[in-house]
């Protein structure tokens, strides 16, 4: 259980760091990207909102799933890594929504492997 739990919480970690630095480091560049992909949809007016949102919360995600690994290999408390695993869940489906939202269906599908991988850490994490 120990090693399913680290593995998918540093899963986790990897994902969402690396995403929400990406936007952090390029801030203007993928806040353009957003603004353009959300043009056709309700959430036109929001997409700087939005985009800083799923930013932090992506961050969030994947600070609190590393800190989720450590707890749990090293005093074998699972708190955080759930918690790492709500946000992440959270974020893929805010995420899904957008895509949905601008009919870009591909990109929707191909976050279903990501959000089945954040239900499974939810499940292991929430295991005692």
């Amino acid at each position: 259980m120990l090693l399913a739990q680290g593995f998918v919480g540093a899963f986790l970690a990897v994902l969402f760091l690396q995403s929400g630095l990406d936007k952090v480091f390029d801030w203007s560049g993928n806040k353009a990207y957003v603004k353009g992909y959300l043009e056709k949809t309700p959430m036109r007016p929001f997409s700087g909102f939005l985009f800083f949102i799923i930013t932090m919360l992506e961050v969030l995600a994947g600070v609190v799933s590393a800190a989720g690994v450590l707890s749990t290999v090293l005093l074998r408390e699972t708190g955080l890594g759930l918690f790492g695993a709500f946000l992440a869940a959270s974020s893929i489906l805010s995420l899904f929504m957008g895509q949905r939202l601008a009919k870009d269906y591909a990109s929707a599908a191909a976050m279903v492997p990501y959000f089945l991988t954040t239900l499974v850490a939810l499940v292991l994490f929430g295991q005692r």
